[in-house]
């Protein structure tokens, strides 16, 4: 697992290893990371990437969030609960000299507490556990997703926008579907 483009330009990030089983950690492969991160420098959603604000949920390895930072944006907030996922993080952020403007919240994501607004938002749970709704509720009500946000959620089927939020593109790579979805600008 690398980082695909960018200032961090293949540089290999830290191997996930037999991890823990109850960590459910699938990282997303360089092959779909690479094809979703054209579609979101393509020009339908201008230059997002750069300066944006960053939440990676679920955030595992922290590939997601940490190539959005080697393409400009400029801070990136990971959430991940397991322990195997926040030596991962902690170690990729370390391997790119990230510090300054990365932070981990080891918690739940439900259990996230408030922060600033976010213009992109990765969500990635476990496939199969209909975790996604519920951690987008609690990120949406503790402010870290701005009006107009984008989210990119990644999950064994496509998923259908909650209120407040619109389907703008779905997309499937083998057995991971990709959903874009903007929150509402009324917010």
């Amino acid at each position: 697992m690398r980082i695909i483009a960018g200032t961090h330009r293949g540089t290999q990030l830290a191997a996930v290893g037999a991890g823990d089983d109850a960590a459910h950690l699938r990282p997303t492969s360089d092959r779909v990371r690479e094809s979703l991160f054209n579609v979101l420098q393509g020009g339908r959603f201008g230059d997002i990437l750069r300066g944006a604000r960053v939440l990676d949920l679920f955030a595992g390895t922290g590939a997601l969030g940490l190539e959005a930072l080697s393409r400009g944006a400029v801070h990136a907030t990971f959430v991940d609960n397991g322990r195997a996922a926040q030596l991962l993080i902690r170690a990729n952020i370390a391997k790119l000299r990230r510090e300054r403007d990365t932070r981990l919240i080891p918690t739940s994501v439900v259990a996230i507490p408030a922060g600033q607004p976010c213009n992109l938002v990765f969500l990635d749970p476990p496939y199969g556990l209909a975790l996604g709704h519920a951690a987008l509720d609690a990120a949406l009500r503790q402010g870290w997703i701005a009006p107009e946000a984008l989210i990119v959620w990644e999950e064994g089927r496509g998923q259908v926008a909650p209120e407040g939020f619109s389907v703008v593109d779905q997309r499937r790579y083998g057995e991971t579907f990709i959903t874009l979805m903007r929150r509402d600008q009324a917010g």
